[in-house]
């Protein structure tokens, strides 16, 4: 196929040059109906852009397949068979993926560190977890995947399992073994999906870590948003291979996706894709160099150690850890993750996304250089000048690996949906929970629907949020009470 095409962007400039009148949606007619003080915020070219898809971008009945075709080249750029866009995000997308291999009361394989969209899928689905705990840290309190022969053994314990999801890379950039992994489920003949959506631009690096379809996965979903060019909410899922039947894919993902989907994403990834495909391995190496020169740099930062190969990799740890990732450990100035995010937003004008007890995360893309660089390394050393003007961090009561393993007693979608009742904190020991508490990020649940409470998740949760932990979802924001399963149920 001819990567230099990019037909979204091609059949939006066609919209333009024809001269359309819109009779459809969007209601703002290309910016036309947009207030004056939304457009000097936004600027008219976003507005311009916002076209419909159908008797838009394409006519009624889709025939020039212009979204088809953007997914088809999307697919050989990354050696996918097929590749779906989504403007859900990779919420939608896992979800979708997760659908296509099990239903309602059969079995998945699902590591306990997985993320919250993947909780909701099985509450929506229905389906049965069969959980796998990842590779614990309990000296950094950091999860890893797991690895192949905790597979195995639990497709031997759980033969009827139709599958296995796994989470590669995770927020700090660690990644698992796919490859033998997928060997193993294949072993079983059972395909493996992979939520590797901080893993948007590992196919285009070979000094990056495998990519999920070339490891063997059958599904892989990726988050262009948060590694690519594209812009928030963009997301593809790809498969290969007759584990997963390509056209089941497309039907989930028909089930659970808005009907009104958005040009600006299908072009933004359209775009990022023939980016990718033309200079993506130049501007990755790059990025490669600058993010190896930064991690030197706030290595001699005083207090500061960016974690690297010798904290993540090794037995019972990772595979490997994508470098753009840099994991700063602030142990040596005695600060939490959450002081450092909140004074860095406010005194130097740095956002970061990760931040935890005792580490922040700043994630460099392609789009970086030495200038932004620059930035993070200048508000680093100020951060190491300010911080002992900063108040000792509260205490987060950290639970051991084995305490974080609650036991399940409900399938989540039974939690979720029973009778419920609030119950103050002390009395919600020993309860089932009906709801998720999540820090976020990285978002992985600290508790389940269907998971007994215990004291110590408990304590680790609360002190977390006195602490500065963002904890979304429990109905009770200040934890003072949690949502339990009502005892009749």
């Amino acid at each position: 196929m001819d990567q230099s095409r990019a037909p979204v962007l091609e059949a939006l400039q066609a919209f333009r040059e024809h001269g359309y009148t819109p009779f459809t949606p969007p209601g703002h007619r290309q910016g036309r109906g947009v207030d004056p003080r939304v457009l000097d915020v936004l600027g008219e070219a976003v507005f311009a852009a916002d076209v419909i898809p159908v008797n838009g971008l394409d006519d009624r009945l889709n025939r020039h397949g212009v979204i088809e075709h953007a997914q088809q080249l999307m697919a050989e750029a990354v050696d996918a068979e097929q590749a779906f866009f989504s403007t859900c995000g990779s919420s939608l997308s896992v979800k979708s993926a997760m659908l296509s291999v099990a239903g309602p009361h059969e079995k998945l394989i699902v590591p306990r560190h997985a993320h919250k969209s993947v909780v909701s899928g099985l509450i929506l689905s229905g389906v049965s977890p069969v959980w796998l705990s990842p590779h614990w840290d309990a000296e950094r309190h950091l999860s890893h995947s797991p690895g192949p022969d905790q597979v195995r053994a639990l497709f031997e314990a759980e033969p009827e399992a139709k599958g296995m999801l796994l989470v590669t890379p995770n927020d700090y950039g660690t990644c698992g073994d796919i490859a033998a992994i997928a060997a193993v489920c294949h072993e079983f003949g059972k395909p493996l999906i992979v939520d590797e959506a901080w893993g948007a631009h590992l196919p285009f690096h070979p000094n990056l870590p495998p990519w999920g379809m070339d490891a063997g996965a059958d599904v892989v979903v990726t988050s262009v948003h948060k590694s690519g060019a594209a812009i928030e909410q963009s997301s593809v899922f790809h498969q290969q291979g007759n584990l997963v039947d390509p056209k089941v894919l497309k039907t989930r993902e028909d089930l659970l996706a808005t009907t009104s989907p958005t040009s600006l994403v299908y072009a933004t990834l359209d775009g990022w894709r023939r980016q990718m495909v033309e200079r993506g391995e130049e501007m990755l190496t790059a990025a490669l160099a600058l993010a190896h020169f930064t991690r030197a740099a706030i290595d001699e930062l005083p207090g500061l150690r960016v974690m690297g190969r010798r904290e993540f990799v090794g037995e019972s740890l990772a595979t490997s850890f994508d470098p753009l990732k840099m994991v700063v450990d602030l142990t040596g100035l005695g600060i939490s993750g959450y002081q450092a995010t909140d004074w860095l937003r406010e005194h130097r004008r740095v956002t970061l996304g990760l931040s935890d007890h005792r580490r922040v995360v700043a994630h460099f893309t392609h789009a970086d250089d030495h200038r932004t660089a620059s930035v993070l390394l200048d508000a680093l050393a100020a951060l190491v000048k300010a911080a002992d003007e900063l108040p000792a961090p509260p205490r987060v009561d950290l639970p051991s690996p084995e305490d974080l393993q609650l036991e399940t007693v409900m399938l989540p979608r039974d939690a979720f949906f029973a009778e419920v009742e609030q119950v103050a904190a002390q009395h919600a020991i020993g309860r089932i929970s009906a709801e998720m508490v999540t820090p976020y990020p990285p978002g992985a649940p600290a508790v389940l629907p269907g998971e007994v409470i215990t004291q110590e998740v408990v304590d680790y949760v609360r002190s977390g949020l006195s602490a500065g932990m963002q904890l979304p979802d429990p109905a009770d924001p200040d934890l003072t009470s949690f949502r339990v399963v009502a005892r009749n149920q």
